[in-house]
């Protein structure tokens, strides 16, 4: 299965050992900034948040411009110097010592990672037809996730808040690993050059955001994926960890399993996802995911029902929601990305790209600030009816999408067409 989902070109493939590579140093960070601004650097829960919201909303102002520019110059001269500047404020946190030199340096990284996805993506999509443009991205976010796994127990086994030299040794092992997939692209001159052709002074131009706002399909793509991430992705950092800490009371240990498990179901079965959805529709496909998530949620919803009677029967629910998650996530990366690219012109490629990406953005920020007066509400079942409703809200939006495509942009395989009969040659 993974000789089959390898993209033909060689260059592809090298961009997704650079994912790989760089995955594991995001691994290595990812779990522990909040730990190392308060119990490590003497921050405040309060200001430790700040800043860490501070990064989501500079990230997100910023990626409409980078969508822009790698339109405008190609993705190769956005996602290099972006690369280096995520290595440079990766490698600086090891420096900070105050909420000051935090925001400054959260700064930084959020400029540098504000046009690293779509750029990536956007490179992806130009190395791959949209024959195997699905089960590339698939590919890629299982090497993702892969290399998140493998950092998390590297770090995991490393750091350790009485000794801050452990921190500052993850932060430069992280820079190091965002050089990697720069030093692939330098060793690729042919790829992630400007994809529209160049128009002359009387052909108009293909337009900018207005114009992809303006597609009818994308935009209501772009609301099937605001209304899934809010009520889905948006929710694993604080909702998923607040209503099973608070609300299910399990141990937070139990908290980290159930984030390996998903890492491990993610890892496991993206491939066979990859392979059972080809040929099939994407909408119905992203249907699925929504009824997916609201399964993994109702079981969540579960934990906390039957915590008092059972501490491990709680547990175990805690880490199926998350494994259940884990497995709606596999049909949603192949299929968001390559759907997106199906729709997109080259010329507004890094466009549509960007905007994909900013819906994670925004979920981000509405999920987190609603997540904590609905789980205050009725013991957590407000929350719970929330995320579940959204979901299948989600379900029913993929499914109305599907009369606004044609069968090759869903993802339908098309029959060959059969061969004309040639007429009877005279004897």
């Amino acid at each position: 299965m993974l000789r089959r989902v390898l993209p033909r070109r060689s260059e592809a493939r090298r961009i997704l050992l650079g994912t790989l590579l760089s995955a594991i140093g995001r691994g290595l960070t990812l779990p522990f900034l909040f730990i190392y601004l308060t119990d490590v650097r003497g921050l405040t829960d309060t200001r430790a948040g700040l800043v860490i919201g501070w990064y989501g909303a500079v990230t997100l102002a910023l990626s409409p411009l980078g969508g822009t520019l790698i339109d405008r110059i190609g993705a190769r001269r956005v996602v290099l110097p972006c690369l280096l500047i995520e290595a440079v404020g990766t490698g600086s946190l090891a420096l900070v010592h105050n909420t000051g030199s935090a925001l400054l340096v959260m700064t930084v990284i959020a400029i540098g990672s504000s046009a690293i996805w779509s750029g990536q993506n956007t490179i992806l999509a130009s190395l791959t037809d949209d024959g195997e443009r699905q089960r590339v991205f698939g590919l890629n976010f299982a090497l993702l996730n892969l290399g998140i796994g493998i950092g998390g127990m590297t770090s995991g086994a490393i750091v350790d808040t009485a000794r801050p030299g452990t921190f500052q040794t993850i932060y430069l092992l992280d820079a190091v690993t965002y050089l990697l997939p720069a030093l692939i692209l330098l060793t690729l001159p042919g790829v992630g050059h400007r994809l529209g052709s160049r128009r002359g002074t009387d052909e108009p131009s293909p337009g900018g955001y207005l114009t992809v706002l303006r597609d009818r399909p994308f935009r209501r793509l772009v609301i099937f994926g605001l209304v899934l991430t809010t009520c889905g992705y948006a929710q694993i950092e604080v909702g998923f960890a607040a209503y099973a800490v608070r609300v299910a009371e399990v141990n937070p240990r139990v908290v980290a399993w159930a984030l390996a498990a998903n890492t491990v179901m993610i890892v496991l079965a993206q491939l066979l996802v990859i392979r059972r959805i080809e040929g099939r529709s994407r909408t119905r496909a992203l249907a699925v995911v929504g009824a997916v998530f609201a399964a993994a949620w109702l079981v969540l919803g579960a934990a906390g029902l039957v915590n008092g009677e059972s501490a491990l029967l709680a547990a175990l629910c805690v880490v199926a929601c998350s494994a259940i998650f884990g497995f709606g996530e596999t049909m949603l990366s192949p299929v968001m990305p390559a759907l997106t690219n199906a729709l997109a012109t080259d010329e507004l490629r890094g466009r549509y790209n960007a905007m994909s990406s900013m819906i994670f953005g925004i979920s981000g920020v509405i999920g987190p600030v609603t997540a904590g007066p609905l789980i205050g509400a009725a013991d957590g079942k407000v929350w719970v009816a929330t995320v579940v409703g959204g979901c299948l809200v989600a379900s029913l939006v993929a499914l109305s999408l599907r009369r606004l495509l044609s069968p090759a942009q869903d993802g339908l395989a098309t029959p060959d067409p059969a061969p004309s009969t040639p007429a009877p040659t005279p004897a």
